[in-house]
């Protein structure tokens, strides 16, 4: 649940911003596009979007899994998809932020914002639910394994 909390709140918090303080130009980076603040709108080849397509699966995925709980070895399979799907969200972001850097006088440095580091916490609670349903596993064989 924490998961797909995390994911949500990357859709409403800004990933990346620049300011150019002589021309007072600003470009935010957010799940769904560039914002840019006294200065024309940066046009990408690629969607800005699909880091907010990707973020959504991610946590449609955590909420499912949490509720195949009576079948581990699904939850184990949606647990690798989400790996896979957090690791997209970050390289997608991480990708937008680098392109955003061209965009307002690069000479001046970005900075990342704290929802950019969101999918890494996705990736670590991910990686400890994954942890926590094999050992699941593991004591309900041993305790079958008792019984017989």
């Amino acid at each position: 649940m924490l998961l797909a909390l995390a994911m949500l709140s990357l859709l409403a918090l800004p990933l990346w911003h620049k300011v150019d303080g002589l021309t007072h130009q600003e470009l935010t980076l957010t799940a769904f596009n560039f914002r840019a603040v006294n200065m024309p709108q940066p046009t990408t080849s690629a969607p800005v979007w699909i880091i907010a397509v990707l973020a959504l699966a991610s946590a449609a995925v955590a909420i499912y899994e949490i509720f195949q709980f009576r079948n581990r070895f699904t939850q184990l399979k949606l647990g690798m998809l989400n790996l896979l799907l957090l690791v997209a969200t970050f390289g997608a972001a991480f990708y937008f932020s680098n392109l955003g850097e061209a965009f307002l006088n690069p000479k001046l440095e970005g900075q990342n914002q704290p929802a950019l580091y969101l999918p890494t916490l996705g990736l670590l609670l991910n990686l400890l639910a994954n942890r926590f349903i094999r050992r699941d596993e593991q004591h309900v064989r041993n305790s079958y394994d008792r019984l017989r």
